[in-house]
């Protein structure tokens, strides 16, 4: 599932949800509680849904005796903090009372770590130079959601830059971190101090400005030890392709009388389509090998566990058993792409892996694609 949740049911039931914003219900975070992960609103028959198992987006490392979850569940306009059953290193999961808005929320005596994510948006306008605004947030899809609806209703207009969001490295609460461009560019602000951002109505921005359209490279660098955290290389077909498609739209429809119609197809139909059109690539019909697989598990970050969850659908007991069984972490991540593998059979393929994947790291993604 997209957003990571996971449902247990005691019978078939229909499961309608979507991601809510936590600015909405700042109030209702009181201190030491923060943001856990997303916040969802979920309509079914309570008495169906037996318990929700909610993403967070935070790492929890050694310090996890030192933590404590509670899922925040808003009725009429008023919050109460109720127990969770347990938690792993990925999910909270709650045993369902009733059904309102509710989200996880922590209360930790250490320093918070978040997986992170850098979201990328380039102005649409006339002007032959090129100007960004670059989102560092939390992977937390209620963040992302506002983010998104603030570029939405900002007085220029946007379009999004599809690059690996997923940060190499944590965030950590507190920490000061820079962006940098190679070649150089007008940054504003130079620096910035990592704070969750989930329950500001307002979302901070860095500002990337070059005077001429040109390849370029962005680095997010943590301030006190230059390590990079992202990095992506941005080139003119990134967003030159995206303004040619918009004006052939223009055009094929210009003079034309405009009639209602529908032109959105169902996901599973898009990914179908898409699916078909690479299905004559080698990459498309080459299964992956164990040396493949434990070259790929070298690569995998910290946020492996999310990963095995989230995309490549893999059940949170068997990346648990996978934890228990093995030390080795490289180990445990080629355990979790072989259980993958397993589970796909015949799909099992180079390209439905980089489908799978084509958001985490860049890192990833090159591994990936010299296997293609």
């Amino acid at each position: 599932m997209e957003t990571g949740l996971i449902f247990e049911v005691n019978r078939k039931v229909d499961i309608k949800y979507c991601v809510l914003s936590w600015s909405k219900y700042a109030d209702l975070v009181v201190k030491p509680w923060a943001v856990g992960g997303p916040m969802f609103d979920v309509k079914c028959d309570p008495a169906c849904l037996t318990s929700i198992q909610f993403p967070h987006s935070l790492c929890l490392g050694h310090h996890d005796a030192n933590m404590t979850f509670r899922v925040l569940h808003v009725k009429n306009s008023e919050a109460s903090l109720e127990c969770i059953v347990d938690h792993s290193a990925t999910h909270v999961r709650w045993h369902v009372s009733s059904l309102s808005p509710v989200g996880p929320v922590i209360q930790s005596e250490e320093t918070l770590y978040h997986h992170g994510a850098v979201i990328l948006y380039k102005v649409i306008d006339q002007n032959p130079s090129l100007s960004f605004r670059v989102y560092v947030a939390t992977n937390n899809e209620s963040y992302i959601k506002d983010i998104a609806k603030a570029v939405k209703h900002s007085s220029k207009k946007f379009m999004k830059i599809d690059k690996p969001p997923v940060c190499l490295k944590l965030l950590e609460h507190g920490k000061k971190y820079r962006l940098v461009s190679e070649p150089e560019a007008d940054i504003t602000p130079e620096e910035i101090e990592f704070v969750d951002g989930s329950l500001l109505k307002l979302k901070s921005y860095i500002e990337v400005y070059l005077e001429q359209p040109m390849e370029f490279k962005l680095l997010l660098v943590e301030t006190d030890s230059d390590e990079i955290v992202w990095k992506a290389k941005l080139r003119e077909c990134d967003w030159v392709q995206h303004d040619q498609s918009r004006n052939v739209s223009k055009s094929s429809t210009s003079g034309k009388r405009r009639r209602k119609v529908s032109n959105t197809l169902p996901e599973e139909e898009v990914s179908a389509k898409r699916m078909k059109q690479v299905d004559t690539s080698d990459g498309a019909k080459t299964l992956l090998t164990d040396d493949q697989l434990i070259t790929l598990a070298g690569k995998l970050g910290k946020e492996w566990r999310e990963i095995g969850i989230v995309n490549l659908e893999l059940d949170i007991s068997d990346i648990d058993d996978i934890r228990k069984k093995e030390e080795n972490v490289t180990i445990c991540k080629f355990r979790m792409l072989k259980k993958w593998q397993d589970k796909e059979l015949s799909n099992a393929t180079v390209q439905n892996l980089y489908n799978c994947l084509k958001n985490v790291s860049a890192e990833v993604q090159d591994v990936l694609e010299g296997f293609l």
